[in-house]
């Protein structure tokens, strides 16, 4: 990376960003996890973002949701249980006070539906045409459970892959609203708050790891998976839920879905029997689609797809997310 400069796929979550962190960011803050929560003291998980979604208003939410579910989510995919979140708002030149008071008010919404408490953030002001209308900058705090420890090293050869939900809505969603596609219905973004739901998984099940399924789509994140434990991961095509809008229009604009950002989706590693589990998740509004898509294994290294045909196609780590500015 010497000679290179700051690309937008730098910030896209696939490997263009892993790339990034591991030379700059890791060397210099000697950082001993990646994982987006940190557990740093007395049980307590901290997470961190930043949102620069375009448009700031879409069909299932806006940026003030998306930042308080994205950083709710960030430190319950931890098991912890989140509590408070700071913000900030970096706002241009011109933007209009009706529009900032809409997304406040999401803001809130979002925090009290999560049953978390914003106690602090800031207000900057840029000169118009520096800041592209609104940024926002969330921090999460929460508390991990008495006996809760997920962790990547804890998957184990055998263990099953699960998701809560339907892929790639998120992304098809901006897609619509920021070209202007007039979609109807219009695609709406899964974007919500998980934190019920994954306290409903921790009682229900045996949890090795979670993680939620954002920037570079479920692909990334189990080849992050895979490299981090070197076991081998084989999905399956026909268990993979993925709404008929959101195929369409990623076969018009050739994407994968299963690369595709979401906002109100996570992947769980699992032990044991799946199917009480999955009963209780069917119960939250947000857990109606969990499937068993796939399963840690030792006949292949990295990660494949078993086609509809019973072919395996890999699923490589991508350079950068097929859309930027997703959330």
């Amino acid at each position: 990376m010497k000679n290179e400069i700051i690309r937008i796929g730098h910030g896209s979550g696939a490997g263009l960003t892993n790339e990034l962190i591991k030379e700059v960011f890791v060397k210099n803050f000697k950082l001993q996890s990646l994982e987006d929560g940190v557990e740093i003291e007395n049980r307590t998980v901290v997470s961190t973002d930043a949102h620069v979604v375009n448009p700031l208003f879409f069909p299932g939410g806006d940026i003030g949701k998306l930042a308080i579910s994205g950083t709710v989510n960030d430190v319950s995919m931890k098991g912890a249980i989140p509590k408070y979140i700071l913000i900030t708002y970096i706002i241009e030149e011109g933007f209009e006070i009706s529009e900032l008071k809409k997304i406040t008010n999401s803001v809130q919404k979002e925090a009290e539906k999560a049953n978390v408490k914003i106690i602090a953030g800031d207000t900057k002001v840029v000169e118009k045409g520096k800041a592209d209308g609104l940024y926002l900058t969330t921090t999460g705090i929460g508390y991990l459970p008495k006996g809760v420890n997920l962790n990547s090293k804890k998957i184990k050869n055998g263990n099953k892959i699960l998701i809560n939900g339907t892929l790639g809505d998120h992304t098809i969603s901006i897609i619509n609203a920021r070209e202007k596609m007039e979609l109807s219905p219009a695609p709406k973004s899964d974007c919500a708050s998980l934190n019920e739901l994954v306290q409903v998984m921790l009682k229900n099940g045996n949890i090795k790891f979670l993680r939620d399924i954002t920037r570079g789509g479920l692909a990334t994140i189990l080849n992050e998976v895979a490299n981090d434990t070197q076991l081998g991961i084989i999905i399956d095509e026909e268990n993979i839920p993925i709404k008929e809008n959101v195929n369409a229009v990623s076969e018009l604009l050739g994407l994968d879905p299963l690369y595709l950002a979401n906002e109100g989706k996570l992947v769980s590693f699992i032990d044991g029997d799946e199917n009480k589990l999955i009963e209780e998740m069917k119960k939250n509004e947000f857990g109606k689609d969990s499937a068993i898509i796939g399963k840690v294994t030792d006949e292949v290294k990295g990660v494949y797809i078993r086609t509809s045909i019973g072919g395996l196609r890999p699923l490589i780590m991508q350079d950068s997310d097929p859309l930027p500015r997703i959330c």
